[in-house]
């Protein structure tokens, strides 16, 4: 057996081999090479067949890692198109206004982060002067660039430098309250002149990133807008890329082709509390993985001093060595001295020991303490203009920096750098010295470091002006331009206020047929964006494959098994539907995209997002708390809502607490309809609401049910649709019996409003008490709207909230009954002047009946009852045995 001869089967064994002898040769050969030049110079040969293979475009699965070197050799560099000298100026008082202001505002605890900038300063330096188009390029959309949350400084002293912040501003970082300060990190909605897109939340941005992308190209094949210019920019840590929400998206991104597209990870080794793979190789990883997922992969790890090293290498032991030290061991390396480096790193292997003779103490201390990809803008530029270049597939650069660059040996890769929040005047002294900046010793003490400026009409100023300029104006940028959409048809509408006659429904087919009837209309149809996680079915939705189509860059390259069906699956490159397949996260990402398309690209859609309830705000309540941010519109649909009208799916799928999670977000106008002219009424308003004239920065979420019910007709009265969309209204007036009969108010929310009905029959027929029926259609704006009449009455104004006003004077106690925990109704108790009692579904659901889960739950129309006798018999109202008489009846 030779040397490197396999021992175990190979999948090839299946496969004829036509010439046997052939094959031996070629076996035969690389053995000869391993024997006379060792396994490392055939590995070598290996490698160099397999690229020849690519590039002849031979049929071969990729390799997934390529050496620790940079993708780009320096003779392949392209000439750097600018002035190099007054980029490294610009970058450095950038640099110094960053850490000036976070250690300003850390005088009053304020904190704020430096060692990132610091460590990314020429990643966004390089892409601003020379990459990043701005809203006024041809278009009107620009770049989409996501920042990385912890360099905001960095990117506020741009502003700062190109005159678009003062040093009030900076002086105001973090300081919020009084409305003119700047948010710690990208928040749109602190400040939606100049952010575009929130990424703190880690791992939010970067399959946001890969959505915008997606949807970009979505809108402009369905002709709602050229997109061919636009390429999004997404600025990653290599700690956040252990969130699963980072690579969740990779295959899709991959699958489709997003050459428009680039992710930039700083790759610096470190994440918060120390290495991000101490005992491994993060890029290495990383490398593997997007080539794995069909991205295109571009490494700028080293810098020009190692040129030298690696001409030395002669016999490939330095890349090796390179290859086979952990990251935690090379942390060390960059803050220890040239006899530790000459050591421990050289003297592990002879040719590398006699290598490092030749090599100055000087020169190891460059090339291990500074000397990276990500801090010579040559290196960085080489690899985004290879990126924006490539065709076919999206691009990640895995750029190596030190965190805490140029801010000193107390900052450069020490493990808390994350947490240092401030620089001694000392350390700023030798900053300045470093960076070379004109900032005289007089101006430099240890209580308050001066912002450093070159004065408006400096050629630094004007270089960077010029820069924008040509590239499209400033950024970031977030621009709106108001385009209100046309009313649509009332038609649809007014079909759901005719309510569906004897035929029951389910409200999630209400609504979807509701918005079937909508992308008809001539005007908006078209604006609609279905998005749904690979349940369509289950929520009726398939009439809209044949019509609307399903969106697939691809077309449909293969015949659809139902294809000889009505309602087939039929996907098609301008298809309106995004169905997602099973993706929470994704489809929240889609839906985020297209809510701030209005903004983004100055075109307004419509998105709709339906969803298992269960899987919407408690998996995604980050997504949706971020959507808020950056000012999302649209509407999120929480179908087979509740806990008790799913329950064979059993406690994963039964929802009790959706409400109460969107309740918290600001941004979120919730409701619970239980009729379908309630669905009608409520999107109408919300059409106008979020895309009309006055366009507001909110979104809707509406529970729906998959209980099938008659659906009723809207009933007449002036104050039934100010109700709806107040959230409360009187459905059902008690009917009988009168005069001086025992009185209760029910209020009820979606499918609990036919329990209620059914108890106001009972409680009239078996016990003489007459109950009036309200319908709650969203317990979280009643208290929305007295939260507010609270705070205006502390100013002196007199106000009284909308519950209590509708209440007013209604006899007897108030009970209130819902599909969801007791807390959700429970919001608005102090704002009820009657005796208040609620119940709700709490505790974790079950597989069962609807009718069994919700005897087990105490909310079914006898359980109702019975909390209602009970609430009446502490008045005095009916006697104190028949709460235990209708119990004993009624087998509770």
């Amino acid at each position: 057996m030779t040397d490197l001869a396999r021992t175990q089967p190979s999948a090839l064994d299946q496969l004829p081999d036509r010439d046997p002898e052939e094959t031996a040769e070629w076996g035969a050969s690389l053995d000869a090479v391993a024997r006379a030049a060792g396994s490392h110079r055939a590995s070598y040969l290996m490698r160099r067949t397999l690229e020849r293979a690519e590039s002849a475009g031979l049929a071969l699965p990729p390799l997934l890692e390529t050496d620790y070197v940079n993708t780009i050799p320096t003779a392949a560099e392209p000439a750097f198109p600018g002035d190099e000298a007054m980029e490294r100026r610009i970058t450095a008082w950038n640099r110094w206004n960053a850490a000036a202001m976070v250690t300003r505002g850390s005088r009053d605890g304020l904190g704020g982060h430096i060692a990132t900038f610091a460590s990314a300063a020429w990643l966004y330096e390089t892409g601003f002067q020379h990459f990043f188009r701005g809203k006024e390029a041809a278009g009107g959309s620009g770049d989409q660039l996501y920042i990385q949350g912890h360099a905001s400084p960095g990117i506020y002293a741009r502003a700062f430098l190109d005159g678009r912040l003062t040093e009030a501003h900076l002086d105001n970082f973090r300081r919020e309250a009084g409305g003119d300060g700047l948010p710690s990190y990208p928040h749109p909605r602190r400040l939606p002149w100049l952010w575009e897109f929130p990424t703190v939340s880690m791992g939010i941005g970067p399959i946001s990133a890969i959505y915008q992308a997606r949807f970009n190209r979505y809108l402009a094949a369905r002709g709602i807008k050229d997109t061919t210019d636009s390429h999004v920019w997404a600025f990653l840590g290599d700690g956040e890329m252990d969130e699963p929400e980072s690579t969740a998206a990779l295959a899709l991104a991959g699958r489709e082709g997003l050459d428009n597209l680039t992710f930039v990870i700083n790759c610096n080794l470190q994440r918060l509390d120390g290495p991000v793979r101490a005992n491994f190789k993060i890029v290495q990883e990383l490398e593997a993985q997007f080539r794995a997922a069909g991205w295109n992969v571009v490494k700028s790890l080293w810098g020009s001093a190692w040129d030298e090293l690696f001409a030395l290498d002669t016999s490939g032991a330095l890349v090796r060595r390179l290859r086979e030290v952990p990251d935690g061991q090379f942390q060390t390396y960059a803050t220890r001295d040239a006899a530790y480096i000459r050591e421990h790193f050289f003297g592990a292997d002879p040719e590398l020991a006699r290598l490092a003779q030749g090599l100055t103490d000087a020169k190891l201390i460059e090339c291990f303490h500074t000397s990276r990809g990500g801090h010579e803008p040559r290196k960085v530029y080489a690899a985004y203009r290879a990126a924006v270049a490539h065709k076919g597939a999206p691009t990640v650069v895995l750029t190596q920096t030190v965190k805490g660059w140029t801010l000193g040996p107390g900052f450069e890769s020490r493990n808390a750098n994350h947490q240092m929040k401030k620089l001694t005047g000392k350390e700023f002294r030798a900053m300045r010295d470093l960076l070379e900046l004109p900032i005289p010793d007089s101006e430099l003490d240890d209580t308050l470091v001066p912002y450093a400026h070159p004065g408006p009409d400096s050629p630094e100023v004007r270089y960077l002006q010029e820069r924008r300029a040509a590239l499209g104006g400033p950024a970031p940028a977030r621009k709106v331009h108001p385009v209100a959409l046309p009313e649509p048809s009332a038609k649809p509408f007014e079909t759901l206020a005719k309510g569906s006659g004897s035929q029951e429904i389910a409200t999630t087919m209400a609504f979807v047929r509701l918005v079937k009837d909508l992308m008809r209309d001539k005007e908006t149809g078209r604006r609609w964006v279905p998005i749904v996680p690979d349940e369509a079915r289950t929520f009726g939705m398939e009439s809209l494959f044949p019509t609307a189509g399903i969106y697939s860059p691809l077309g449909q390259t293969y015949d659809p098994v139902d294809r000889d069906q009505l309602l087939y699956y039929k996907e098609a490159a301008n298809g309106q539907i995004l169905n997602e397949g099973i993706t929470e996260a994704g489809s929240m990402a889609d839906f985020t995209a297209a809510a701030t398309s209005y903004a983004t690209h100055g075109e307004p859609m419509i998105p709709f997002y339906i969803f298992y309830s269960m899987f919407g705000w408690q998996r995604t309540a980050d997504q949706m708390w971020a959507l808020a941010d950056q000012l999302g519109r649209g509407f999120l649909i929480g179908a087979t809502a509740g806990r008790t009208t799913m329950t064979g799916e059993g406690l994963q799928h039964a929802d009790g607490h959706s409400p109460l999670i969107a309740s918290t977000n600001p941004a979120a106008i919730a409701y619970d309809p239980a009729f379908a002219y309630e669905i009608g009424v409520i999107v109408r308003d919300g059409l106008r609401r979020m895309y009309g004239p006055e366009a507001e920065d909110v979104f809707y979420y509406l529970t729906v049910y998959n209980e099938t019910k008659v659906q009723p007709p809207m009933p007449a009265g002036d104050g039934v649709e100010e109700g709806i969309l107040k959230g409360l209204y009187r459905y059902q007036e008690a009917t009988a019996p009168a005069g001086d009969s025992p009185r209760i108010q029910l209020l009820a929310s979606g499918t609990a409003i036919h329990w209620a009905l059914e108890a106001q029959k009972i409680l009239a027929d078996d016990w003489g008490v007459a109950a009036d029926v309200w319908s709650a259609t969203s317990w979280s704006e009643l208290r929305r709207d007295a939260l507010s009449c609270d705070a205006a009455q502390l100013n002196g104004e007199d106000r009284v909230p909308y519950v209590t006003r509708a209440l007013a004077g209604a006899p007897g106690p108030v009970l209130a009954v819902s599909d969801w925990m007791r807390a959700v109704p429970d919001q608005i108790s102090q704002w009820v002047e009657q005796d208040w009692y609620s119940l709700g579904t709490d505790g974790f659901g079950l597989s069962d009946t609807r009718e069994a889960a919700r005897r087990h739950f105490g909310v079914d129309a006898p359980a109702i009852v019975v909390a209602a006798l009970s609430r009446l018999a502490r008045q005095g109202a009916v006697r104190a045995t028949a709460p235990k008489e209708a119990a004993k009846r009624y087998g509770i």
